[in-house]
């Protein structure tokens, strides 16, 4: 499904050339489950970015069912990001002055959804991580890992190929990061989505199909 070819990534900062990723080769199948470990600084967070065609890599390829996304013009990788790929920030990015409703239907709307079928799948979908009692409530009303559940709404809210998520446990405490933890992989066993999750988290590496380590640049298989 996704195909990483020779991936780089070079920043210039204050005239100093830093190469965060050094020709990085992948395969992802369809409705694998992989966590990406690494120490902080790595480049984890740059490469989900690059997959997700939020950034651009310095040179090589990334191959989304046998199409180079990176030849594709803005508007086809905007409808690609929409459509195909859902986001798990580890910041959340909730919008404070929306409900967690209006929060979780944003991609459906942007999509063409009608207002009322995109309130009928995030009654469902939020419902499915526990908030179905918050739907109305915004995120300055709810704790880190309610505002964390409604961001992972919004992510399956249309069905999406793949899941992103960076540090999805990192900022919770132990009880609300294990209730997260076990969402994640039930939604990576229930089908065909395919899940990628940057994290430092052993416990919720341990439970996806495939690990892998992000040292120096370069993946390794763990």
């Amino acid at each position: 499904m996704i195909e990483i070819q020779q991936l780089t990534k070079t920043f210039i900062k204050n005239g100093t050339r830093i190469e965060v990723l050094k020709g990085i080769d992948c395969s992802i199948a369809r409705g694998e489950s992989l966590a990406i470990l690494g120490s902080s600084g790595t480049g984890k967070t740059t490469l989900l970015q690059i997959l997700g065609a939020l950034d651009h890599p310095t040179s090589g390829h990334v191959f989304f069912d046998g199409a180079d996304i990176f030849e594709w013009d803005e508007t086809r990788r905007a409808e690609f990001r929409n459509k195909k790929v859902g986001f798990v920030f580890q910041s959340y990015h909730l919008l404070p002055e929306f409900t967690a409703l209006e929060n979780t239907i944003m991609p459906a709307l942007i999509n063409g959804v009608s207002r009322g079928d995109a309130c009928g799948r995030g009654e469902i979908v939020l419902t499915e991580v526990g908030l179905g009692d918050r739907l109305a409530h915004k995120p300055g009303e709810l704790s880190g890992g309610e505002q964390q559940r409604v961001a992972i709404a919004r992510a399956i809210i249309m069905s999406p190929d793949v899941i992103l998520a960076d540090e999805p446990t990192g900022n919770l405490d132990v009880k609300t990061g294990e209730r997260i933890q076990n969402l994640l992989l039930d939604l990576g066993r229930a089908g065909d989505t395919t899940l990628i999750v940057v994290t430092h988290n052993r416990l919720l590496a341990d439970g996806m199909s495939r690990t892998v380590n992000l040292e120096d640049g370069k993946i390794n298989d763990l």
